[in-house]
């Protein structure tokens, strides 16, 4: 809970991920949590710890990505949002900030998350979209793809779709509420929608719908795959530019 004088503060923050650590802190110091901690030393004057609704893989992206922290700030969100934006990096931006309930946690009080990610198929993608996207030059089979992401939608244990090692006592079970691809000739999105996602399941969910296209394992294979809560080599982890955290809800 934040000290009496001070004020809990909800922010949402997109960001380019290419030439960043991930999310988390590093002992390199150039990590988005990194950048946005020694912002606001140098607003406020000491050291504040930020809180962030989840953790993203180095080269993931946000477009709504939610922290928060505590401090007394006299002023409006307005004067927070200039000071956040004065001494940013271009590829990072405190898009909202406001007011929280102190019980507020961008973490604990997360409800949801939307992910989507960009596909692109068929031929090399151009210049513009190749950082934010894994391109290949083999045709997916989408109808296929479709088809794993019927059997992978729902509530399920997706330990076989974490980077989680065998070992965990971690609860593994999460509901995909939805899992939609669309798009058009080469390009192609998927996105994720789930009340909590395992580290990497992301990307590795992406992985097995890519395989089903190319054509390296079945419907039937993926759905073992998940039924086993084992995980295998089979799976592959979708490469981390092509991935964007859209949205976090809250009640």
């Amino acid at each position: 809970m934040p000290a009496p004088s001070s004020t809990r503060w909800k922010c949402v923050v997109a960001y380019n991920g290419t030439a960043f650590q991930g999310w988390q802190s590093q002992p390199g110091g150039n990590s988005i949590q990194d950048v946005l901690e020694r912002r606001l030393r140098r607003i406020f004057g000491h050291d504040i710890r930020i809180h962030g609704s989840g953790r993203t893989d180095a080269g993931v992206h946000a477009l709504g990505q939610v922290f928060h922290f505590d401090a007394d700030w006299s002023h409006g969100a307005d004067k927070l949002l200039a000071a956040f934006a004065g001494g940013l990096p271009a590829a990072i931006q405190v898009r909202s900030a406001r007011r929280a309930p102190p019980g507020f946690h961008a973490r604990f009080s997360a409800t949801g998350k939307i992910y989507f990610y960009n596909l692109y198929h068929g031929r090399r993608a151009d210049p513009f979209a190749l950082p934010f996207c894994w391109s290949m030059p083999q045709r997916l089979d989408v109808a296929a793809m479709r088809v794993v992401a019927a059997q992978l939608a729902g509530k399920h244990d997706f330990r076989a779709f974490s980077a989680l090692n065998g070992t965990t006592k971690d609860d593994t079970v999460r509901h995909l509420r939805r899992i939609e691809l669309t798009g058009s000739g080469a390009r192609l999105r998927v996105t994720l929608e789930a009340d909590g996602f395992l580290y990497k399941m992301a990307r590795r969910v992406v992985g097995a719908l890519v395989a089903a296209g190319l054509g390296k394992s079945t419907p039937g294979e993926i759905a073992a795959i998940l039924r086993l809560r084992e995980r295998t080599h089979r799976v592959e982890t979708a490469p981390a530019q092509g991935l964007f955290l859209k949205k976090v809800f809250y009640q």
